[in-house]
Formats: C-alpha cells, sequence, structure tokens
C-alpha cells in the first residue's frame, strides 16, 4: 500500500519528456498503451516563458563561432587575404520572450532586443602575404538582433526532441569598430562589408545549431531528472512517450509508458482507458495515472521486501493503550507486560489496487506475528485480509494520507502454546485492534517516511500551488498550479556552462 499511495505525490512532479523503446504511434493508436499523460496548459507555458531568455542567453553564450578565412583582389592593391577568429560575446542581454502555441504545429518563440558585443580578430595580408604571418587587428561588433524560433516537437531518437531548424534572426543593428579604428578606409570598407556578410552568417548558423543543442541538452537533462526522481533503490520506471506530444492553442499533452522495472523485469500496458476528454484546461498542469502504473509499482515493491513494519518496547504498549470497544484477550495483556514484545508485520501476497470516485481501494493480505524475550509468554502469528480506501493530498510541503477500513477478515491465527486457544472473542478484538491501532499506525508511519523521500529526491524544492488529487474509475488526475522552478533552471544552466 505505501508504495501505491507514494507514487501520487512522486508522479505529482513528473516533468519529463523522455525515453521510449517502442515506436511512437499516433496518439489515437497510442492510448491503450498509455500509462500515464501530462498536459500543461497555457497559464503554464507563460510561467516557464519567463526565463525563456536565460535559455536562449546560454544558447548565446554557450555557441562555438569558429575561424573563417577569404580573399578579395583589389585594384591597385593585388590580393588581399582576410580571416576572422576567436570569436567571442560580451555584454549580452535580451529584452523579452514571446510565444504562441500552434495547434497541430508547434510553438512559436520571438525573442526581441537581443543586445550583444561580438569581439574578435582579423588577420589580413597583402600580395601573396600569408594570412597566418601577415597583419592582425582586433575589432568589436556592437549588433542589437531579434530571433524568431518555430520548434516543432517529435517523436525520434528514442524521445520527444525539439526541431528549431526553423530558426532565423534580424539584424537591426551591426557597427564594426577596428582596433583604434586607424586602418586605412578602403581596408575598413572591406572588412566591414566582410564581417558584416560573415558575422551575420556565422551568428545565424551557431546560435541556432547551439539553441537545438540546447534544446536537446534540456529534454536529456529533464529525462535525467525526471528517472532519478521515479527510482529508489532497485524499482525504476520507464516513462518513455508511446506518441508525438499534442499541441493545441491551449495546451502541450505528451503520453508516456509508466512501466515499473524491478530486477530487470518490466511491466506491460495495453489496456490503459485514457481519453483526452477525461482531462480540463482550469489548472496550469495536469497528470492522468492509469492503475495500471500502480499495480506494477506495488508488486515491485512487495518483491522488493518493501512492507514490513516493525513495533516493540514502549512504542508498542502504548499503541494498545488506544480504548477499544472488545476487551483485550488475558494472554495480549501478559504478551503487553513481558519483557521487550515485538510486533512485526508484513504483507503476505501482493496487494491489489484500484480507484474509483470514493478514492484508491487496496487489498492486502498481511500477517502479524507477536512474539517476547519471556520464554513463558505465549506468541501469537495471524494472517488477515483488509481493505482500506486511500485519499492523498500534499500541502505545506507534506504528504497527506487519510485512511478507511472498509473490510477486515482473520484468515488463519495460531498461539505457540497448546494450552490456550483462540476464540470468538479474541477474533473480533484483533480485528478491532487492525482497523483502529493497525491501520491508523501504518498511516502515520507512512506519511513522515514518505515525505522525507519526497524531500531527498527534491519535491520539497517545487512550489506547487494547491495540488488536488481526483480518483475516477481506473485511474487518477493530479492537477496544480506552480511558479518557476528556479532550482532547476539553476542547475541546468549550471550544467550546460561547464
Amino acid at each position: 500500500m505505501d508504495k501505491c499511495v507514494m507514487t501520487l505525490p512522486v508522479l505529482l512532479l513528473f516533468l519529463g519528456l523522455v525515453v521510449m523503446s517502442r515506436s511512437c504511434l499516433e496518439p489515437a493508436s497510442a492510448y491503450r498503451f498509455t500509462g500515464a499523460v501530462c498536459r500543461l496548459t497555457y497559464p503554464a507555458a507563460v510561467v516557464l516563458n519567463e526565463k525563456t531568455t536565460k535559455v536562449i542567453q546560454a544558447a548565446f553564450q554557450h555557441a562555438k563561432y569558429p575561424s573563417i578565412s577569404n580573399e578579395k583582389s583589389i585594384l591597385f592593391v593585388g590580393k588581399v587575404k582576410y580571416g576572422l577568429a576567436n570569436l567571442e560575446i560580451h555584454n549580452l542581454s535580451i529584452g523579452r520572450s514571446e510565444f504562441e502555441l500552434i495547434a497541430g504545429e508547434g510553438i512559436e518563440i520571438a525573442i526581441s532586443n537581443v543586445s550583444a558585443v561580438f569581439k574578435g580578430t582579423i588577420q589580413y595580408g597583402y600580395g601573396s602575404w600569408l594570412v597566418n604571418v601577415g597583419h592582425s587587428v582586433d575589432f568589436e561588433i556592437d549588433s542589437h538582433i531579434d530571433l524568431g524560433i518555430n520548434p516543432k516537437l517529435y517523436c525520434g531518437k528514442g524521445k520527444v526532441a525539439a526541431d528549431t531548424s526553423d530558426c532565423y534572426l534580424t539584424f537591426h543593428k551591426l557597427d564594426l569598430l577596428l582596433q583604434g579604428d586607424r586602418e586605412p578606409g578602403w581596408l575598413k570598407r572591406l572588412f566591414t562589408n566582410f564581417i558584416t556578410f560573415t558575422v551575420k552568417l556565422v551568428i545565424k548558423s551557431q546560435i541556432c545549431k547551439e539553441i537545438n543543442n540546447v534544446a536537446n541538452i534540456l529534454a536529456d537533462f529533464i529525462q535525467e531528472r525526471a528517472e532519478q526522481f521515479l527510482s529508489d533503490g532497485d524499482i525504476s520506471m520507464d516513462i518513455g512517450v508511446t506518441s508525438a506530444p499534442v499541441i493545441t492553442s491551449n495546451y502541450i499533452e505528451s503520453y508516456h509508458k509508466g512501466l515499473a522495472k524491478y530486477n530487470n523485469m518490466t511491466a506491460v500496458i495495453n489496456e490503459s482507458v485514457f481519453d483526452p476528454s477525461q482531462l480540463t484546461e482550469d489548472r496550469m498542469l495536469y497528470f492522468w495515472i492509469s492503475d495500471e502504473v500502480f499495480n506494477p509499482l506495488i508488486t515491485a515493491a512487495h518483491q522488493d521486501r518493501r512492507f514490513v513494519l516493525n513495533i516493540s518496547g514502549l512504542e508498542l504498549t502504548e499503541l494498545f493503550k488506544t480504548h477499544l470497544s472488545t476487551p483485550i484477550p488475558e494472554f495480549l495483556s501478559q504478551f503487553l507486560s513481558s519483557e521487550e514484545p515485538v510486533l512485526r508485520v508484513w504483507s503476505v501476497s501482493v496487494p491489489h489496487l484500484w480507484t474509483t470516485p470514493m478514492g484508491t481501494y487496496v487489498r492486502a493480505v498481511a500477517a502479524a506475528e507477536l512474539t517476547s524475550g519471556a520464554e513463558d509468554i505465549p506468541g501469537l502469528y495471524f494472517e488477515m485480509e483488509v481493505e482500506v480506501v486511500v485519499t492523498a493530498s500534499y500541502a505545506k510541503k507534506k504528504l497527506i494520507l487519510i485512511a478507511t477500513t472498509s473490510q477486515i477478515s482473520i484468515m488463519k491465527d495460531s498461539l505457540s502454546t497448546d494450552t490456550l486457544q483462540m476464540v470468538e472473542a479474541h477474533i473480533e478484538y484483533l480485528k478491532e485492534a487492525v482497523e483502529k491501532i493497525g491501520v491508523p499506525k501504518v498511516i502515520s508511519k507512512l506519511e513522515p517516511s514518505l515525505t522525507a523521500l519526497l524531500d531527498k529526491q527534491g519535491a520539497n524544492l517545487f512550489e506547487l500551488i494547491e495540488p488536488q488529487v481526483v480518483s475516477q474509475d481506473g485511474f487518477v488526475i493530479i492537477q496544480t498550479d506552480f511558479a518557476f522552478p528556479h532550482h532547476l533552471l539553476v542547475e541546468f544552466l549550471r550544467k550546460t556552462l561547464e
């Protein structure tokens, strides 16, 4: 049960467009193979666009500008060979970024008022002189540029990738200043024409190329973060895409497998019930999660022996001071007052989960064993089938779970002595203790433990605004607004500019 509930807030931060192994299908054909869907609405894109300029700035700064050489014959002078080298960018500033979602096509991004100074060296020689043994002069170019990008999201090379080849630059200013500005007028005019043409060509080529590179670095970065976030120990998840994203004027939607992986085994999803009409556009971010994602996770957690709880000493004795309507059996009172009483609880078989509008139901068969350090105190072993309905929420960076018991049955019981026998009154007490003591205790252990796990994975660094978990038949919808994830931008830029 804990692994299922843990997955709700974990997937709340499900951000990546990531690796795939199945060939991409058309969205309608891919739905039944889709375990998780992410819908990013227009207001969310507005928030993310606030820092688009930072990513574009990284592209400018990270771009490598190649050296270029040329030659020209000039009357009365002869052949002039010249080259441009060591081109670097300085004093970069970017005005603003605007975008538009184009249904069925992609995203239009307009970056305006890019101001930058390009510095480099011109090498030149007259007649038969060679460029590398001739003269050289440093130069600066003061520029104002507008940048337009129309990225297309497509499914290829094992992931959702961004094709930014539809990229163009408009130069509003390109002023050349030679070092000391003492060169002959004809030379400056030659270099001005050469540099104006060359710099425009080089900058467009390299900036657009670097933007495409940065876009794929960003996709890989998000993928790595998502995979790390959804992994714990030997349990991980394949959240590869099943189809290329769908873009409308109001949202971008991506489709993911959501396959649990454990011990070289990967789950299979082929009966998902997703339909786009199940999601709305009122919140910034939506995650649709199928029950077919949760159940294999629960299986992996059971096989990994995650569902084990040990309680002993004062914590155990205090637990049984809870008032119950059924009297506590005498042998149990003796057990609790003995030395070193220990209660161990674990899952006997794989729990099963199904979601309804009432909440997420979990049915599990668990075993409980009470032992003591005193040889004359009988121990108790019993197995029970428990069915609970769980609702989850995430507020103030903490996971909150509410569990209501819907069914309890004692399937097997035994005492470690032949002098005592379990009677109906004992069974009734155990059933009431499981409902009023056992289930609340499990929940009280899960909440801080899973919150700590989420914090370890970085969930507390996100500013989620009024997240909600909505249960439906066969799936869960997680919807939230959010503030810009600055920590991700800082980490991304640090890695990009390394």
